[in-house]
């Protein structure tokens, strides 16, 4: 049987999900499919470009949102965070694969989110370093969020009830992401009165 590319990603994408992204080695990805680490440096150069493919797998679903620029960043996000999510330490992955630039997902998130803040109003540079505030905040909470998950799969002693972080993760997330909304927002260019 011939091993393609799609079917080392799928492998490692179910170790991830299985183990966690500290059990992801090459050794391991080989065993699962029954050849030897060396070959499936056939597919992928070195495991950052792997990373980075998983990394594209995790974020198909993150797509476009329609609407106004304040709605559409707020849908991307909430993809994002839902794709992050959806995959055991998906989060930390997808970090590490972005600030390599082996994840053409993250590319297209933040052009996304660039295009949106210039429907905002906010030009040049700008709108890029806005789109990666973002995503650096989508990224960080979510990382956050599933390691809180996972201490408490493990039967830790989280923070106390009263404590803001024991509160809905969701509204948690949304009022970040409203805050972050608002700051593109007031970033537009003020127009005056016609002179």
């Amino acid at each position: 049987m011939q091993l393609h590319k799609r079917d080392v990603v799928e492998a490692a994408t179910a170790i991830l999900d299985n183990y966690g992204i500290a059990d992801l080695t090459m050794r391991r990805l080989g065993r699962e499919l029954n050849v030897s680490p060396g070959a499936l440096y056939w597919h992928f150069a070195n495991k950052q470009q792997l990373l980075g493919a998983i990394a594209d797998r995790i974020l198909e679903p993150v797509g476009d949102a329609p609407g106004e620029w304040p709605g559409r960043v707020a849908g991307i996000c909430g993809r994002l965070r839902d794709a992050l999510l959806s995959h055991t330490d998906g989060a930390e992955l997808v970090s590490a694969s972005f600030a390599a630039g082996q994840s053409q997902a993250m590319t297209q998130v933040v052009a996304r989110l660039s295009e949106a803040a210039c429907g905002a109003g906010v030009t040049g540079a700008h709108a890029e370093l806005a789109a990666r505030t973002v995503v650096y905040y989508v990224l960080g909470f979510t990382a956050d969020e599933q390691s809180r998950l996972q201490w408490d799969a493990a039967g830790a002693d989280l923070p106390d009830e009263q404590s803001v972080l024991a509160d809905d993760a969701g509204e948690r997330f949304g009022f970040g992401l409203a805050l972050l909304i608002d700051g593109i927002a007031a970033r537009r260019p003020v127009v005056g009165p016609p002179g």
